[in-house]
């Protein structure tokens, strides 16, 4: 049986952003160049040259366009972040399977999607306290959910995944086929077309597009493979990361994540 989530009716948009590679953590803003000076912390850094530059990618509900703009339950709160910090939120669609070289090189400051915390990455980057919970499950064309209703079942199929995912590294472990695509939006297409019998993708993804009268609404999941956390991302040892969490903190305190969360329709995501 389809899990069904709290949805809202939005209108999303794909928009893809090209980012310059940069040497060293330098970055080109508009006309102005910055460059961090020697001995200056992340947070320095960021307040002076005014902005915030947040990694992400088009991920419903978590960061999508509407018309122009970015919203979603992410870009809501990085751009509160920022404000507490004294700057402005700048976000920029990356490529997901280069998210912690585009951090190391200074392209962006953070990295802010739903991004699933694990032991690897923590040893890359800083990672912040854990704010939302998730899970990766098994998403495929609401006629076969019946045929294959259990993991053991769908282990022989062909899987579409994003590259560079947490999905990916499940499907790697497990020694199950797949085809990696650039983005979660054309996992699913790829089922939706045949191209592919499954996808694994965050469980709040999948609760966004397979609602009634949603993007994939032919689509449906009820397996899930784990038990994750979402944490945000900056360089190893950034002030930042102390600077966020007791962001984050505040947030669950003053009720501005309990708001966004039944705003943007993952109210079951955040942490008790």
């Amino acid at each position: 049986m389809k899990k069904q989530w709290k949805k809202i009716g939005m209108f999303v948009t794909a928009a893809t952003v090209t980012i310059t590679m940069l040497t060293g953590c330098a970055r080109n803003n508009g006309n102005e160049a910055f460059e961090m000076e020697h001995g200056q912390s992340d947070l320095e850094y960021v307040q002076s040259k005014g902005t915030l530059v947040v990694g992400i990618t088009d991920f419903a509900p978590m960061d999508y366009r509407d018309g122009e703009e970015w919203t979603g339950f992410d870009a809501k709160l990085a751009e509160a972040f920022a404000e507490s910090i004294g700057v402005t939120a700048e976000l920029v669609e990356i490529d997901w399977d280069k998210k912690t070289e585009l951090l190391e090189k200074g392209t962006i400051d953070c990295i802010w999607n739903g991004m699933t915390m694990t032991e690897e990455l923590q040893e890359i980057i800083s990672c912040s306290e854990p704010y939302l919970s998730n899970a990766q499950v098994v998403v495929l064309r609401s006629s076969e959910m019946e045929q294959y209703n259990t993991e053991e079942a769908c282990q022989h199929l062909l899987f579409a995944v994003e590259a560079g995912s947490t999905g990916e590294s499940l499907l790697k472990e497990k020694k199950y086929r797949y085809t990696a695509y650039s983005t979660q939006m054309e996992a699913l297409e790829s089922v939706r077309e045949k191209k592919a019998d499954a996808t694994v993708i965050d469980i709040i993804m999948a609760a966004y597009y397979t609602g009634d009268g949603q993007e994939f609404d032919d689509l449906g999941f009820d397996i899930s493979l784990n038990d994750e956390k979402i944490c945000i991302g900056f360089r190893k040892d950034s002030d930042l990361t102390e600077k966020v969490n007791e962001f984050l903190k505040a947030s669950y305190e003053d009720g501005t994540i309990s708001s966004l969360a039944e705003r943007y329709g993952i109210v079951n995501a955040v942490l008790k």
